[in-house]
C-alpha cells in the first residue's frame, strides 16, 4: 500500500482547480523532496498558531464552533498553506482546517464559508443521485489537468460512498464519495465526507477527509463538529427575510456538484486530498520532520 501522504475536494474550499488553469503558463513541477519540505514547514507553520480545544472558535461574522478536547483548529492562512502543500488550490472561502492532536486519528475536516446567500430548499426531494456524481466527475477532470501540470497525482472519483440527503429540520446536506489516485489499487481509497450547514446569508461546508478503512470511526467527528456549529443571532436559515436578503443562484442540486462545483469550488477537500495522509506522511518520514502529535500536544502559548 501507498504510505499516506497525498489527499485532498472542496472549496475546494471547499476546492477544484479553475478550469483551464493548467494551460496558463504552468510553473515547473516542484520535486518530491521540495513537496516534502514544504508539507514539513506548513505542519510546523500550524502548529505555531493552532487553536487546542476545549475553545470557542468564531467563524467569520456568522458562526462559532465549539472546539472539542483533543481538537485543533488551524487558521485560514495556515490551513491554506497546507491545502497547497498538498496538491489543492485553496481559494477565499476557506476558513480552516480541523484534525485530531492524536496520531492514531488519521482525518482531516476543511472548513469553508461562501457568502452567495440564501440557498432555498425546495429541491430536496428531487436530488438526482446520477447527475450530481457525473457533474462531480466533470469537476475532477478539469481539476486533474491543473493536478497534473503542478506534479500531483490525478484523482479518480469511484462512485458515492453515501448519496446525497437533506435534513429539513438542521438545514444540513450531505453526501460523501471514494476516490483514490489514478491507478492506485482499491486498498488506497479515501473517503470524502461533505456537509454543507445552511444560513441565512450563506452556508458552512465541513468536508471529512479520511481512508476508506477509518471511515466508520471517523464519520462521527463530522456529527460532533456540527452539533458545535452555531449560527450568531439573526444569521440562522430561519432568520431569512424574504423582503431584504440575497437568494443564490442555485439550489441543492448545484450546491452538491454541477454548477456549483465548477463555478465555486465546492467539491472542496476531495480534489485536494487523495492524500495518503499529510499527517502520516509527515511522521512517517521520521527524524527529518516533526511528528504531528509532538506539535499538536503542546501546551497553547499564552
Amino acid at each position: 500500500m501507498r504510505t499516506l501522504r497525498r489527499i485532498i475536494l472542496s472549496f475546494l474550499l471547499a476546492c477544484v482547480a479553475v478550469p483551464g488553469l493548467a494551460q496558463q503558463n504552468a510553473p515547473k513541477a516542484p520535486s518530491e523532496q521540495d513537496r516534502q519540505a514544504e508539507e514539513k514547514q506548513a505542519w510546523q507553520a500550524a502548529s505555531a498558531v493552532a487553536v487546542r480545544g476545549p475553545a470557542s472558535v468564531p467563524l467569520r461574522d456568522q458562526a462559532s464552533l465549539a472546539l472539542p478536547q483533543g481538537m485543533v483548529f488551524i487558521p485560514q492562512a495556515e490551513a491554506a498553506r497546507l491545502s497547497r502543500a498538498m496538491g489543492n488550490r485553496p481559494g477565499d472561502s476557506l476558513v480552516g482546517i480541523v484534525t485530531s492532536a492524536k496520531d492514531d486519528e488519521q482525518w482531516l475536516v476543511f472548513v469553508g464559508w461562501v457568502a452567495e446567500g440564501y440557498v432555498r430548499d425546495d429541491e430536496s426531494q428531487d436530488l438526482d443521485a446520477d447527475t450530481v456524481l457525473q457533474g462531480l466527475r466533470d469537476a475532477m477532470e478539469e481539476a486533474n489537468k491543473d493536478r497534473a501540470a503542478r506534479g500531483f497525482p490525478e484523482l479518480d472519483i469511484l462512485g458515492w460512498n453515501e448519496p446525497p440527503r437533506y435534513d429539513a429540520g438542521t438545514h444540513f446536506l450531505s453526501w460523501s464519495v471514494s476516490l483514490k489516485e489514478k491507478g492506485a489499487a482499491d486498498s488506497d481509497r479515501v473517503v470524502n465526507f461533505n456537509t454543507r450547514a445552511l444560513g441565512r446569508n450563506g452556508h458552512f461546508s465541513l468536508n471529512l477527509v479520511t481512508h476508506q478503512d477509518s471511515f466508520t470511526k471517523n464519520r462521527a467527528v463530522s456529527a460532533t463538529l456540527l452539533s458545535g456549529l452555531g449560527y450568531d443571532e439573526g444569521k440562522r436559515y430561519a432568520d431569512f427575510n424574504s423582503s431584504t436578503d440575497h437568494v443564490a443562484e442555485y439550489g441543492l442540486m448545484a450546491l452538491i456538484g454541477v454548477a456549483a462545483a465548477k463555478k465555486l469550488g465546492l467539491l472542496a477537500v476531495a480534489a485536494a486530498f487523495v492524500l495518503k495522509f499529510a499527517k502520516v506522511g509527515v511522521v512517517a518520514v521520521g527524524a527529518m520532520l516533526l511528528g504531528v502529535r509532538r506539535l499538536f500536544q503542546r501546551k497553547p502559548r499564552p
